[in-house]
């Protein structure tokens, strides 16, 4: 407690509606530039820290929770949180939040972009233009529209379905394969087989960790494009960059990527260069999928307002974890 307030660290920088929301309620700390706090710069803060805002750029784990005995609740500006250690939180007395529901639309809507993008070589075209002029059409940058094509979504939560009621008015004949609905692999062999585009909209649970291994890759239609705005660590980036290299594979667009993913031991610590090398048929974001002003202040005062109910007593909404009454 300070002055009587609990005190709440965010792990990045905030909107000022969001730091306002805490005023007499709570006493936050959030950096003020871009920078997010990281390593013992964001232990110090949460050592004596009773909640904590939460983001993509945190790793939540026993031997974080172990140094932050005073933390009763996590409010995480998330939906996906494979980032978050829910059995030790659990094993510590913590409440975990998500933000279930606000990123599922922009996320549906960056996937439409990074097909358009990667199949349309928007990307590339742009800089030439802006690299060496234009005079005038000529016949280049063939590429592949959206309209007769068959579109294979992998998870069919909300977000999947979300992109699939987009690609209602493409013109596009539309496959669906949900890992955990236990239909078999069959199903997901057929429709690698018979997919133009596979866009990935499952969440990263252990058993999806590389579900497009090697071996996917291989079974996916030659010439066919992948469009991750998922997880990173859904795909296996070395694999994916022989496919994409050896010409099975005709493009990748991400927005996410393997080295932002905890859950994965063995990953890179940065975007794999063979993805982002010239010449490579790959469109990359920097995880701008909920990137949208009014999304992010929306996922910034849920994430709080179930920080602060959880603080107040009350129950919070989005808990994915921890103790059953809150104290």
């Amino acid at each position: 407690m300070t002055g009587g307030l609990p005190r709440v660290v965010a792990t990045n920088r905030v909107f000022a509606e969001t730091r306002a929301l805490f005023d007499g309620r709570a006493m936050l700390f959030a950096p003020q530039t871009d920078t997010p706090l990281s390593g013992e710069s964001r232990l110090a803060e949460l050592r004596d820290a009773d909640g904590m805002m939460a983001f993509m750029t945190d790793n939540i784990d026993a031997a974080l929770l172990a140094e932050c005995p005073r933390l009763r609740v996590i409010g995480a500006a998330l939906k996906g949180h494979d980032n978050i250690d829910l059995a030790a939180a659990n094993r510590a007395g913590v409440t975990v939040c998500i933000v279930p529901d606000l990123l599922t639309v922009p996320t549906a809507e960056i996937a439409i972009g990074l097909m358009i993008a990667l199949g349309r070589h928007i990307v590339t075209a742009d800089r030439e233009i802006r690299e060496e002029g234009f005079s005038g059409w000529r016949p280049r940058f063939y590429g592949t529209g959206i309209a007769g094509t068959t579109v294979g979504i992998i998870g069919h939560g909300a977000v999947g379905r979300a992109i699939a009621a987009r690609l209602a008015g493409f013109d596009a004949c539309v496959l669906t394969h949900d890992p955990g609905d236990g239909d078999g692999a069959d199903s997901l062999d057929a429709l690698l087989g018979a997919a133009d585009w596979v866009i990935l909209a499952a969440p990263l649970i252990p058993g999806n960790l590389h579900l497009i291994d090697a071996a996917a890759l291989a079974r996916m239609k030659p010439g066919a494009l992948l469009v991750n705005p998922a997880r990173g660590s859904l795909v296996d980036e070395t694999a994916l960059a022989a496919a994409l290299e050896g010409g099975r594979l005709a493009g990748y667009a991400a927005d996410v990527f393997e080295c932002e993913d905890a859950i994965n031991p063995d990953r890179p610590s940065s975007v794999t260069p063979r993805l982002a090398a010239p010449g490579a048929p790959t469109v990359l974001t920097p995880h701008i999928g909920s990137a949208v002003e009014s999304v992010r202040r929306d996922i910034e005062h849920a994430a709080a307002t179930a920080i602060l109910d959880s603080l107040s007593g009350r129950a919070p909404a989005g808990r994915v974890s921890g103790p059953e009454r809150q104290c």
